[in-house]
């Protein structure tokens, strides 16, 4: 039983990122008593991302401040079902935000839409290449909505968060300078894009030499002044590299602190609890209806917080986490394929190619935005003809330099030494004349990739730990080696002194040490039915419809885009549903 007992409220929200704060909007808007509860601490633009303060490459890049204390809760880790598994003890291959903000404080700002053929993939690979040409193991599945109804929530979204961007196709007209692939929108992005630095004008050049289509990357980091629909005041990117596991400091980059926050505090019937590690949905006798949560509050007491809607909107693993101990929907077994919660668990693919230059070309790396630089997309999703290479899935290629901050973003050729005199010379010989070409690549969904509650290793409060069993798949290997000898051309047409690809290799296991994206996706999975899905289409769960479940966790499989845009748009489509058919008639809004 719970120490205390809070008074009950409409809207209990789990998580203040992104999604929390646009439902914290949205529904105390539509005039419900709201509270919002983060594990982490308040944090604010000011005085927590203060310059110079913030510009500190050791304490946030390298000692991870924004991010969680995996000593007090992590996830452990394993190939496969027959291997133990073990815990996430330092930081590396993705990385967990923590306190209010979420994620949403220490990302770049990349702010992609989905291809409509990406949201209806299982069909469309069928028909395109034949049911044969899709693996027994994959585990892929259509989106239980399209992208024509998700647009305007797109739109919603890029236009709170001040993107920057070119259009590539208004309404069906294809626009020179944006991407000639993206699905269509109703209009351009809110501000103008970011101006290219030196290494990406030099890819966008090589690219269109080979045959490519680039175009500015879409950014959450303002190219201009811009007030958002809230009230909310951005100021112009100032391109100090201090983006990805940074909070800014300028006001530039779009975040909830700077985007959504200071009008949602102001909201008399909206309550922010921070510290407040919630531990369990409470469910009445019949399991099918909510009743509220309990969190740990920050002085370690149990406490109860009634609620009529439940809204998970925290990290996708521990909303996959709370829905596995809360005992909402069942867990999915990979040995009988039978089970939804955890099923689907995705992450992305990536590689790269190292460019480097005489001393006569300036790449001055320094001069960075998180999501500043050129991409295209001709190898991405189904934008090519897929039949003669045997995989699903595609990749980006982009060229972003986002700081060149010391410790962690220098380049120095393969073979240098890794300390001593050489490396000091190959370093200061490299520093000012290297950069990366990237690309980032989807991961279809695995039959054995999945996510459960770990039988041996708990938190700090004695609660499961989430365990992630996970390995790369061939057909990801195939898609990203394929994708590389294509960044490769790029690279060669830029003509620089040396290039190395760093293609993956088949055999390679799944490796937490190194960094990779922190965009980790599926478990709570959205569909057409109960039998395939956790969630339905507008993310309220199918065994409990006053739980709602936000973020990346309700993808079905992992594209190559940052998830953060769909994220957005499905929170703003999701709180449409509730406001405009839920609050009207409690109950499934989908009927199985």
């Amino acid at each position: 039983m719970a120490d205390i007992t809070k008074p009950k409220v409409n809207v209990v929200l789990v998580g203040m990122g992104w999604t929390g704060s646009i439902m914290g909007m949205e529904l105390t808007d539509a005039g419900l008593t709201v509270v919002g509860l983060e594990r982490g601490e308040n944090r604010d633009t000011n005085p927590d991302f203060a310059y110079p303060k913030i510009a500190d490459e050791l304490t946030y890049a390298v000692r991870y401040k924004l991010m969680q204390n995996l000593s007090k809760e992590t996830v452990t880790v394993r190939h496969s079902i027959n291997d133990d598994a073990l815990p996430y003890r330092q930081l590396g291959s993705f990385l967990l935000g923590d306190g209010v903000g979420g994620a949403g404080v220490h990302w770049n700002g990349m702010t992609w839409r989905a291809y409509d053929a990406e949201l209806q993939i299982r069909t469309h690979y069928e028909q395109r290449y034949g049911k044969r040409f899709i693996p027994v193991d994959m585990t892929i599945q259509d989106w239980p909505m399209t992208y024509a109804e998700l647009e305007p929530f797109y739109d919603r979204f890029e236009y709170i968060a001040g993107v920057s961007g070119k259009a590539g196709n208004i309404n069906g007209q294809i626009i020179e300078g944006g991407n000639p692939f993206e699905a269509p929108r109703k209009r351009d992005y809110p501000v103008p894009a970011l101006k290219d630095n030196a290494p990406a004008n030099l890819f966008a050049k090589a690219a269109r030499e080979v045959g490519y289509h680039p175009f500015p990357i879409p950014a959450a980091n303002a190219s201009q002044a811009y007030q958002n629909p809230y009230g909310m005041q951005l100021g112009p990117c100032n391109f100090c590299g201090y983006c990805e596991r940074f909070g800014c400091y300028m006001y530039s980059k779009a975040s909830p602190q700077t985007c959504i926050l200071p009008a949602l505090l102001k909201k008399p019937n909206f309550e922010l609890r921070d510290k407040s590690y919630v531990t369990k949905v409470n469910l009445d006798s019949d399991g099918k209806h909510a009743s509220g949560v309990t969190y740990i509050d920050g002085q370690g007491r149990s406490v109860e917080q009634p609620a009529d809607i439940v809204i998970l909107c925290a990290y996708q693993m521990h909303n996959v986490r709370l829905l596995l101990l809360s005992g909402i929907g069942k867990p999915y077994d990979p040995k009988t394929g039978e089970g939804v919660v955890g099923k689907n668990y995705a992450y992305q693919k990536n590689s790269s190619v190292s460019v480097f230059f005489d001393k006569d070309v300036a790449i001055n790396p320094f001069i960075g935005a998180g999501s500043g630089g050129q991409v295209f997309d001709d190898f991405n999703g189904d934008n090519f003809d897929h039949g003669p290479h045997n995989f699903v899935g595609g990749a980006y290629v982009s060229a972003m330099v986002t700081g060149g901050r010391p410790i962690g973003q220098s380049m120095v050729p393969d073979g240098t030494p890794k300390w001593g005199s050489q490396w000091k010379k190959a370093l200061k010989d490299n520093y000012l004349h290297s950069f990366n070409i990237g690309t980032e690549g989807s991961v279809m969904a695995n039959r054995e990739n999945y996510l459960d509650l770990d039988p041996t290793y708990k938190d700090v409060y004695g609660v499961p730990l989430l365990r992630m069993t996970y390995d790369w798949k061939d057909n990801e290997v195939r898609m990203s080696q394929f994708v590389t000898e294509k960044a490769a051309l790029v690279a060669k047409a830029m003509n620089p002194k040396a290039f190395t690809p760093h293609p993956p290799k088949f055999g390679d296991h799944y490796d937490v040490r190194p960094y990779q994206t922190t965009h980790t996706t599926g478990g709570a999975i959205c569909g057409d039915k109960p039998s395939n899905s956790v969630i339905n289409k507008y993310l309220q769960c199918w065994d409990v419809h006053n739980v709602f479940v936000m973020g990346a966790s309700a993808f079905p499989q992992n594209w190559a885009y940052n998830p953060t845009g769909m994220v957005g748009a499905l929170a703003y489509w999701s709180a449409a549903a509730i406001r405009e058919r839920y609050l009207k008639n409690p109950g499934p809004l989908v009927q199985a």
